[in-house]
């Protein structure tokens, strides 16, 4: 079923339950790109309220808990996603550890300086890794949903690229011949494991916005 969104409902703010300028600026872009022209709010255009601890093993549940407390904060439909770098040389780390791989408080630039570092040893082939994003949506009134989206490929030990943040300096998407950080933001929304996610909640946010969900 299609669903065309009224000027009315377009207007209605949708928090995004983050303070990564990075990471709305993607997001804002990529539904722009899909049709999905909605009012978007971020965590600063409302009062500030605990940082909600993100204590969940899972990507899933760790934007659970942040679109929870956004929606509960604000009293509006709030979407948060949680993502990261998996390794299989490490296990599938840094996983939900991503932003604080060198620990917290730790810049980006130490999580990436560490992961080069314990990588050192090896070749590209053995660099496999997907960067995870699982993007969930949570309405007032208690409803939930959650997309998700991989990001297949290799690291490389030297970062390349002035584009992207995090880790993209050091990956190589699966069917690419240069690093994220080389991309353009359109080449990277296409691919981007961000960008399946934020594609495939747009049916459920059309449905939560018109009332239908």
């Amino acid at each position: 079923m299609s669903i065309e969104l009224s000027e009315a409902v377009r207007s209605r703010p949708v928090v995004i339950a983050t303070n990564n300028a990075h990471k709305l600026d993607e997001l804002r872009r990529i539904w722009d790109e899909s049709g999905l022209v909605i009012s978007i709010a971020s965590l600063g255009d409302y009062p500030v309220y605990p940082e909600p601890d993100e204590n969940a093993g899972t990507f899933e549940g760790n934007a659970l808990i942040k679109a929870r407390a956004a929606a509960a904060a604000t009293g509006e439909i709030a979407v948060a996603d949680d993502s990261g770098i998996a390794v299989d040389l490490l296990g599938g780390m840094p996983g939900v550890r991503s932003a604080r791989w060198a620990g917290v408080g730790a810049s980006a630039q130490a999580s990436l300086d560490l992961l080069i570092a314990q990588l050192s040893d090896t070749s590209f082939e053995e660099r496999t890794a997907r960067f995870v994003c699982a993007m969930a949506l949570v309405t007032p009134q208690g409803g939930e949903y959650v997309a998700e989206g991989t990001m297949e490929g290799n690291l490389v030990l030297e970062p390349k690229g002035e584009n992207g943040f995090g880790y993209d300096p050091v990956f190589v998407a699966k069917g690419q011949n240069c690093t994220n950080g080389e991309l353009t933001p359109a080449q990277k929304d296409a691919l981007s494991h961000r960008g399946k996610a934020a594609r495939a909640l747009i049916p459920y946010l059309k449905k939560v916005l018109a009332g239908v969900e």
